[in-house]
């Protein structure tokens, strides 16, 4: 009887790091992705320096045979939904990755008034919504929207301001087939959809699942990106690992 084959140990670590890769590649495009909040546009459901598992697995492509076989769905209101945003007035870097909560879906109609959100006629109930105190006496941009014809709304894209007049009616936005409105949880400090348009289905990454990890951050940190500010964000991770980590967040499901 034959002898089995034994192989080496090198050739065994070799395809165990080979199917490791694998399987990290497969993980990171099909199935969850890693991002960390750079700033406070959705507090206080994420904070800056939230590190969260992106399931990139959860939303239906539109139609095909996978669509009716695998456990996808479609966007609802009220996701907080990753999504890589390509502006048009060189506000941001092309392609950034930005978090927000889906307000409207394809043919909802959008109203704000006074910072109360109407979709369809019905005022919404936004446990999640974070209202600056700084400015509980003042309006801010946004704060009633669609604005009203020819008035310039502060802090919008030029192309939005081109764009919107085509998607109001009887003062309501109305959202158009494939698009999304998505607003900030912080309504004060968020530069969402009334300022930049709608979201593009094609463009959606995933939903937020997990916060693996919380560190405290600097609120203008992801302004500092030469070589001594990483080494100095680096060498305040490693001393106030366990004084800054915010264990209460750590290991907590995104709602």
């Amino acid at each position: 009887m034959d002898e089995p084959v034994k192989k080496s140990s090198t050739r065994d670590t070799f395809e165990s790091l080979v199917v490791t890769v694998i399987l990290a590649i497969f993980g990171t495009t099909f199935a969850l992705q890693a991002f960390k909040i750079p700033t406070g546009s959705m507090e206080n459901t994420l904070l800056i320096g939230d590190h969260l598992l992106v399931n990139k697995f959860i939303f239906a492509p539109q139609g095909g045979l996978l669509a009716r076989l695998l456990p996808y769905r479609d966007l609802r209101r009220g996701d907080v939904v990753v999504f890589k945003f390509t502006p048009t007035d060189d506000q941001t870097e092309p392609g950034e990755h930005f978090v927000k909560r889906v307000i409207g879906v394809p043919g909802d109609h959008i109203r704000i008034f006074h910072r109360q959100v109407f979709v369809n006629g019905q005022a919404q109930t936004e446990p999640y919504v974070r209202h600056d105190p700084d400015y509980a006496d003042e309006l801010r941009p946004g704060d009633d929207f669609p604005p009203p014809e020819n008035e310039y709304l502060s802090g919008a894209t030029s192309a939005w301001e081109a764009e919107i007049t085509s998607a109001v009616k009887n003062g309501e936005l109305i959202v158009p087939p494939g698009k999304y409105f998505v607003m900030g949880d912080n309504r004060e400090q968020s530069w969402d959809s009334r300022f930049w348009g709608f979201v593009s289905r094609d463009v959606v990454i995933g939903r937020p699942v997990l916060i693996y990890w919380s560190f405290e951050t600097p609120h203008d940190e992801y302004q500092h990106n030469s070589l001594s500010d990483r080494v100095s964000q680096i060498v305040d991770l490693i001393i106030h690992f366990p004084t800054k980590t915010r264990w209460r967040r750590t290991l907590n499901f995104v709602r």
